[in-house]
């Protein structure tokens, strides 16, 4: 029989499978990978970073979220985002010309305010679709000397997290269910979590641009589909190291966790653009801590980067469970059921 797979991300065993593949040109300095937020190319004085990323569970703000999530890849590698394209698909028979206007403003208006140039791409009416779905596909620069990637970090490096987590899951539950939740949870609450994604915000850029003038930083990488967890054992992945998390210093706003207690939803599993982890060296961490404290952004050391023989562990109420990557999004999940 057939299987057929569920929403969200493909298996990750399956994609290391996939992605095993030789790159020919010897300036590709970062290929695809399991935890590699971005490509990277060496330009003569310059490294080209490249990233392709869509939105496809948020239907509002859809231009102002896709700038936002290919930018915060970028950023992940110390890179300064430059110019962006994107492909935008549109629902037949449910388009029309505001429709159209309000997304390709939202684009521009979120370029602009990054300092990002929307360069190109392509748009179209759809068959089959019953929501505009919008890839983006973003480039940035970085001098060579610059670059971070997750294959930098290093066993004794510390995990900084900027942000609380599930950021992002929580606007987006917020919004897409707002119908049956308003009810329950009333406006006022309704929409301080619709508005997640602008405050706190679901960008990382100033983020780490922060913690690069406050210290050295060894790798950097934004948890996305699969949650704080999942972008816990990406990070250790890719740099094929072992992780000890600190379980009671994740903070979680009481407005993600009011919203997952009601569905029965794991923070920790949640799309959670907004939050930002960073491999530091232990005497550079706690100065980037406070930089980012200091700038706004609540931060917390939440780990330690361990040898690969120590395995991946999360020690929570003097328990020490083993960190696995969530097979899929909790939002997936939710969406889905």
């Amino acid at each position: 029989m057939t299987e057929i797979l569920p929403v969200g991300k493909l298996p990750l065993e399956w994609m290391r499978r996939l992605l095993d593949y030789p790159i020919s040109d010897p300036r590709v300095r970062l290929g695809p990978g399991v935890g590699l937020d971005a490509a990277v190319v060496e330009m003569g004085d310059r490294c080209l970073v490249v990233k392709a990323d869509p939105i496809t569970f948020a239907t509002e703000a859809i231009g102002w979220y896709a700038v936002q999530i290919n930018a915060n890849d970028i950023a992940t590698t110390g890179a300064v985002p430059r110019w962006m394209l994107a492909i935008l698909l549109l629902p037949e028979g449910r388009t029309d010309r505001a429709l159209v206007e309000e997304i390709f403003g939202q684009l521009r208006s979120a370029c602009e305010a990054l300092g990002i140039n929307l360069i190109g791409g392509h748009s179209e009416v759809t068959y089959g679709l019953d929501r505009p779905i919008l890839a983006g596909f973003m480039l940035g620069e970085v001098e060579p000397e610059r670059l971070i990637t997750p294959r930098g970090a290093r066993a004794g490096d510390r995990v900084i997290l900027s942000k609380p987590i599930a950021i992002e899951g929580t606007a987006v539950i917020a919004r897409e269910k707002r119908a049956e939740l308003l009810p329950i949870f009333g406006e006022e609450f309704l929409q301080r979590c619709a508005d997640f994604l602008y405050t706190p915000g679901i960008s990382v850029v100033e983020d780490a641009r922060i913690a690069q003038r406050a210290g050295r930083v060894h790798a950097m990488h934004d948890p996305t589909e699969g949650g704080l967890t999942t972008g816990l054992w990406e990070l250790a992945e890719a740099a094929g190291l072992g992780l000890r998390v600190e379980g009671e210093a994740v903070p979680v706003y009481p407005e993600t966790q009011a919203l997952c207690a009601h569905y029965g939803l794991d923070p920790w599993g949640l799309l959670a653009s907004g939050s930002l982890l960073i491999a530091a060296p232990p005497e550079d961490a706690p100065a980037i801590r406070e930089a980012l404290i200091a700038a706004g952004r609540p931060a917390a050391l939440i780990g330690e980067l361990r040898p690969p023989e120590e395995g991946r562990w999360i020690e929570r109420e003097g328990r020490r469970v083993p960190l696995q990557p969530f097979p899929r999004d909790e939002l997936a999940r939710l969406f889905e059921g």
